[in-house]
């Protein structure tokens, strides 16, 4: 039974590394841009972290929906790690709409691991995914307020 805890420890450590090497950096790139952008240019960002949530959650990839959120939260920030994976090794430094996409799929991944409880014992990591799922929050009531 101790060796499942320890198992799992070490494995939401490694996600944590990978996350500190992948994505934090973008990650706080976006949330910052945010901050500074004024009102006009917010809705971008909304609509940037909205749609690559949609696109990496696991209805739209075609997957069963697991009735256990962490499981749907982990598969969403998976998803989402691997496009800026992906993503990377395809843009160019100097390409500004590649990087804020690229970017937005960073935080969204943030905002998916913080809310699977990946980042519980980094506190770093956990204040900047809080700061992810706010923003992902904002998007989601920005994006469905425009709808109705």
């Amino acid at each position: 039974m101790f060796g499942w805890f320890k198992s799992k420890s070490s494995q939401r450590r490694k996600k944590v590394r990978l996350d500190r090497k992948h994505l934090e950096e973008r990650a706080r790139r976006f949330l910052g841009s945010y901050l500074e952008a004024d009102e006009k240019q917010k809705p971008h960002f909304y609509r940037a972290v909205e749609h690559m949530s949609k696109k990496c959650h696991p209805a739209a990839l075609g997957l069963a929906q697991s009735v256990d959120d962490s499981r749907i939260a982990e598969t969403t920030a998976q998803t989402a790690m691997k496009m800026v994976l992906d993503r990377t090794t395809q843009i160019r430094k100097d390409d500004r709409v590649g990087n804020f996409v690229t970017d937005a799929c960073a935080t969204v991944a943030v905002a998916y691991h913080r809310a699977a409880g990946i980042y519980a014992k980094d506190q770093e990591m956990q204040e900047l995914g809080t700061a992810a799922v706010h923003l992902l929050t904002m998007a989601t009531s920005y994006t469905e307020a425009r709808i109705e």
